[in-house]
């Protein structure tokens, strides 16, 4: 008996090796988790010792990791997740796109992916447009429906991506394989160009913005890189080393906002002071938890947020797809 205990902890601790060495080989090795940047972002005002931060001392979690491992594994909290695939609108390319400068038309595709079609360009926010999140697809979450309004290869030829930050439901590496010969340009926080350039994007197609940094596109269109209160990372042992940001989008007729991921604060106010009042802001307003108090929003404080903004329209996004 003793030499059985012996031999299956002997067995037990080999498999655990395998297991980090194979963890290891897989962060090393997978093209899902990205670059690495390799600039000094101090200058930016937000960075230190290697990591990106925000001005309001903001934590990803306000209870303990193991509270929230019990909570994700054990909430019996019903209607989480809808009892059937949701009502959708399935598009194609020729169906959705018109070039007309006097027309804003803005589709949604479901979570925080968005085309705006405004000044005569066509601008992608957020694409992601797979059925899994995440690098690993045997847990990976899934879509509540098992397709998309609009598969990827059907979008229409791409004047700008605007990412907010690197999370899997926001930037995707499938997408980007798919969308990244019709894109004319990606723009990006600090330190995501890393992920774009690791998947094949030329890096005269990426630029890197920090907040207040703004770019003028054809047709009188201007974005501008605005404050957002969030993180970042996409493994085990990057977190915070690439930036986020919310956008603006402006004409001199029209003006719209996307909140990006972020937690409530102060710098609503000061973005609808600067580039408000907008006509319509597309704000976070799911997937949220009272663990995650200051990097996500509750409805009532999205719905704040625009109020702040002075929106004049407010539509909702980061919802309708995962868990």
């Amino acid at each position: 008996m003793r030499n059985f205990f012996k031999t299956t902890g002997k067995l037990l601790l080999i498999l655990i090796a395998v297991l980090l060495v194979a963890g290891v080989a897989f962060a090393q090795l997978s093209p899902q988790l990205g670059g690495t940047p390799k600039q000094d972002y101090t200058a930016s005002g937000h960075y230190k010792d290697g990591k990106f931060y925000n001005p309001i001392a903001t934590s990803v979690m306000t209870g303990s990791t193991l509270k929230m491992v019990q909570h994700m594994l054990f909430d019996k909290t019903p209607d989480k997740k809808p009892p059937g695939p949701l009502p959708m609108q399935f598009l194609d390319s020729l169906t959705i796109t018109q070039k007309s400068p006097d027309l804003v038309r803005v589709t949604w595709f479901g979570h925080s992916a968005s085309l705006v079609e405004i000044a005569g360009q066509n601008i992608l926010l957020d694409p992601m447009l797979s059925i899994k999140m995440g690098p690993i697809s045997g847990v990976a979450p899934t879509r509540y429906n098992p397709r998309v309004p609009i598969a990827a290869e059907r979008l229409p030829a791409i004047d700008a991506v605007l990412i907010s930050h690197d999370h899997y439901d926001h930037l995707d590496y499938q997408t980007v394989l798919k969308i990244k010969e019709k894109t004319k340009h990606f723009y990006v926080p600090l330190g995501a160009g890393a992920h774009l350039r690791r998947w094949g994007v030329p890096a005269a197609k990426i630029t890197e913005v920090t907040w207040g940094d703004s770019v003028r596109l054809p047709g009188g269109l201007t974005l501008v890189s605005t404050p957002t209160r969030h993180f970042s990372g996409r493994g085990l042992t990057n977190r915070n080393s690439t930036f986020w940001t919310s956008w603006v989008l402006k004409t001199p007729t029209k003006r719209l906002f996307y909140s990006g991921d972020g937690g409530y604060g102060p710098h609503f106010q000061q973005i609808g002071a600067q580039y408000g009042p907008f006509d319509l802001a597309l704000m976070e307003c799911g997937q949220y938890d009272a663990q995650w108090a200051e990097i996500h929003m509750r409805p009532e404080q999205s719905v704040q947020a625009a109020l702040d903004l002075r929106a004049r329209v407010m539509q909702p996004v980061h919802w309708a797809a995962f868990t």
